[in-house]
């Protein structure tokens, strides 16, 4: 086979593109699906009390619907804009996933819970255990900060939105001296009242 009868591989722009839309959104969705899920439970007393990774730490969460948005900006902004969106989706999968390492452990919410449940300030869960959401969560993070990799290095060959998306430009009116001309006007689809 000749090289003019080899076929042309698939655009590795456009497969980078696919590739960072999917990292994404399976990261929302871990991410999202984690922390709502239980991450702490334990006891209060003779009572049952677990927080979720939401409770826990809001971060995480909000992190992942800025690399959503994000993924969405990609096509709206071109050259050093989709950089920055890059740059932003980096910096928000390496902060989901710190927070959920750094949620993994915590007992300060199940703590403020077990307070509540007992209504007593100052009380402290017992029989703590972790599950494993808050790992779920940090794959999700590491997922989120290599989109924005892809994003930062192969960002400027995507494609993005045609100038018809664009906000359209309009054509000052003629002037028109006549009521026959305000009719031409009308006619080509201007508005002769338009300053």
């Amino acid at each position: 086979m000749t090289a003019e009868q080899t076929p042309a591989p698939a655009a590795p722009s456009r497969r980078t593109l696919g590739i960072m839309l999917l990292l994404t959104v399976l990261s929302a969705v871990l991410v999202l699906t984690a922390v709502g899920r239980t991450w702490a439970e334990g006891r209060a007393g003779t009572l049952d009390v677990s927080v979720t990774g939401g409770r826990i730490s809001e971060l995480p969460g909000g992190l992942a619907l800025v690399g959503l948005a994000a993924a969405v900006a990609v096509f709206a902004v071109r050259g050093a804009g989709r950089l920055a969106v890059g740059a932003l989706t980096l910096l928000a999968g390496l902060g989901a996933a710190a927070a959920s390492v750094a949620g993994a452990g915590d007992t300060a919410a199940l703590d403020a819970e077990a307070a509540r449940k007992l209504a007593l300030t100052g009380s402290a869960a017992t029989e703590v255990s972790h599950t494993a959401w808050p790992w779920v969560a940090l794959v999700g993070g590491v997922l989120l900060a290599l989109a924005g990799l892809l994003t930062l290095r192969y960002g400027r060959g995507w494609p993005a939105m045609g100038s018809r998306y664009e906000a359209p430009t309009r054509k000052a009116p003629a002037r028109t001296e006549t009521p026959g001309d305000l009719w031409k006007a009308l006619d080509r689809g201007e508005d002769p009242t338009a300053v």
